[in-house]
């Protein structure tokens, strides 16, 4: 327990390190994002069951990554004009031009079939 006990603090730390590199400079999302990790650590402090305690430290790493990959601080500089701080954990996709003839023709009120639909009429009776 000792080991898994090592886990949980260095997961705590990792989220609290990773707050502050991603809202740097941000006061109320550095606050906000302090008051929920410890919320959600003092929340389950009275769990014991190993298996819970693991899924959660993957919950908390699987959040950290997040936060370091996918967050983008954005500020306006002038009136339409914004700077982004994308570092170099910040995950960057290829931009793909909009194309408009890959939009299907239908009447806006036509209704689809969603696909439980589709699977209810091939399931046999």
């Amino acid at each position: 327990m000792n080991q898994l006990r090592q886990s949980v603090l260095q997961s705590f730390k990792k989220l609290h390190r990773t707050r502050l590199k991603v809202f740097a400079g941000d006061e109320k999302a550095l606050l906000a994002a302090r008051n929920k990790i410890n919320e959600e650590y003092s929340k389950n402090k009275h769990v014991q069951d190993e298996e819970a305690i693991k899924t959660m430290i993957k919950f908390g790493e699987d959040v950290e990554r997040e936060l370091r990959t996918q967050i983008i601080q954005a500020k306006e500089i002038k009136p339409g004009v914004f700077k982004a701080r994308i570092t170099d954990d910040t995950l960057k996709l290829d931009n793909i031009p909009f194309n408009e003839s890959a939009i299907l023709d239908e009447e806006p009120n036509q209704r689809r079939p969603c696909c439980q639909s589709e699977q209810q009429n091939k399931q046999p009776t």
